[in-house]
């Protein structure tokens, strides 16, 4: 199913603290927890929704950070899917 793209800087502009990839039409942010726990849970809490969603984050974590980048890979860009996971993230964040 293709997705209409909507683009990293609409996107962003409707999120805080996300930003635009510099490389490619996509959307990132880090995130900093208290601990290692921390940013697991919130990483478990990401990965049920993801599922839900079937739209799935590239990230990388280490310790207490998180570092995320979306995209919606089938449309080469960034659409409402990484809208709706984004702000999904920052409200369990």
């Amino acid at each position: 199913m293709s997705r209409p793209k909507l683009g990293a800087a609409a996107v962003t502009a409707q999120l805080s603290g996300w930003s635009a990839a510099p490389d490619k039409d996509a959307i990132t942010k880090t995130f900093k927890f208290a601990d290692f726990n921390e940013a697991f849970g919130f990483m478990t809490r990401v990965a049920l929704m993801a599922d839900k969603l079937d739209h799935h984050p590239e990230w990388f974590n280490v310790y207490n950070r998180v570092e995320v980048l979306l995209t919606t890979h089938d449309a080469d860009g960034v659409t409402e899917l990484d809208l709706a996971l984004a702000t999904f993230m920052d409200s369990v964040a």
